[in-house]
């Protein structure tokens, strides 16, 4: 089940409070701004600064 558009639109990085976007793969969140993805387990955004992990260039 992908993540509801709406939810989308209301979540914003814990860390800058800036944008975030759904990856290609849809399993995590990117925050370009900090460079990190929160990971997204069972449907569910894990939106905790300690659980991001760097975003790969």
């Amino acid at each position: 089940m992908p993540i509801n558009p709406d939810l989308l639109n209301i979540l914003a990085c814990p860390k800058c409070k800036g944008e975030i976007q759904l990856n290609e793969q849809e399993d995590g969140l990117i925050c370009s701004v900090c460079q990190v993805i929160y990971p997204i387990r069972d449907d569910i955004p894990i939106m905790l600064i300690d659980e991001a992990f760097p975003l790969k260039s």
